[in-house]
């Protein structure tokens, strides 16, 4: 009974009156201390940096009292090298003073890459070997061969590129595929006497590849062909034999003219119906 008579003494509330009083006051100031520290209901809009460069990106920053900081730097061809690809927070968030924005760089120097090996590979593992080299696939086309989907020429800019060459990260890689053999059938021309130039022409006229190449003991190098002629084929000409589009012809080369055989007629490959419709 001691202690509830206590509690409506004059002086018990004034203490609890003066505790209350000096906890609202607390509370009040830490409140107060808060907003002031965190600049409550003050924002700054970030300004969208894509495309500046660092000193741009300087300038924009301070005058908006943010602050900002490069993270990464990565090589796009869709960007000026040397400016902002990528800003985090995003442009238009709303931060507070101060606040720092993370950048990723377009590299100012291209960053080369080796090309891989993609011939003989399948469609789908060329795809990923280009993905992992940092190379971007390109147009595709078609021709027969037996090797369907199978990569038969990597090109760049309408060149071929050899494996091991050095290229520019992103760049474009062409790939010519194999469509398998055709159904439908040529003619097999008439190669003796040509020059290799020539019969490769002649070759992809008929819808036919290159085969085997055979030098004779007339060169000294192999790759010292000028004025090479073909002086026997696989298949052998035959006007009424036929072979399916997209087969391969092998071919013998000499510097000795005395071993091309007289052609039996005045035609050549070029003079015969190539295929049948």
């Amino acid at each position: 009974m001691d202690f509830f008579r206590f509690l409506i003494t004059k002086k018990f509330l004034r203490h609890l009156g003066l505790a209350a009083a000096i906890s609202i006051i607390l509370l009040l100031g830490t409140m107060l201390w808060l907003k002031i520290y965190t600049h409550h209901g003050k924002t700054i809009v970030v300004p969208d940096l894509a495309g500046l460069t660092l000193d741009e990106v300087g300038d924009v920053t301070s005058s908006r009292r943010l602050r900002f900081e490069v993270v990464d730097s990565v090589f796009s061809t869709e960007m000026p090298r040397g400016t902002v690809i990528k800003q985090n927070p995003n442009a238009s968030s709303r931060v507070k003073k101060n606040r720092k924005i993370f950048l990723t760089m377009n590299a100012v120097n291209l960053e080369m890459v080796s090309m891989p090996q993609l011939i003989g590979l399948s469609f789908r593992q060329a795809r990923l070997a280009l993905q992992n080299a940092g190379l971007v696939q390109g147009t595709i086309t078609y021709k027969p061969d037996f090797a369907k989907n199978n990569v038969l020429q990597q090109m760049h800019r309408d060149t071929v590129i050899n494996e091991g060459t050095i290229i520019t990260k992103g760049a474009v890689i062409d790939l010519v595929l194999g469509m398998g053999l055709s159904s439908k059938t040529t003619r097999v021309p008439d190669l003796v006497g040509l020059g290799p130039k020539e019969a490769s022409g002649i070759l992809s006229d008929y819808y036919l590849n290159l085969g085997a190449i055979t030098y004779d003991l007339s060169f000294e190098e192999a790759e010292d062909s000028t004025g090479a002629i073909i002086w026997r084929q696989y298949p052998d000409y035959d006007e009424f034999k036929r072979l399916n589009m997209g087969m391969e012809m092998d071919i013998w080369l000499t510097l000795d003219s005395t071993r091309v055989p007289l052609p039996d007629s005045t035609l050549h490959g070029g003079d015969i119906e190539r295929m049948d419709e």
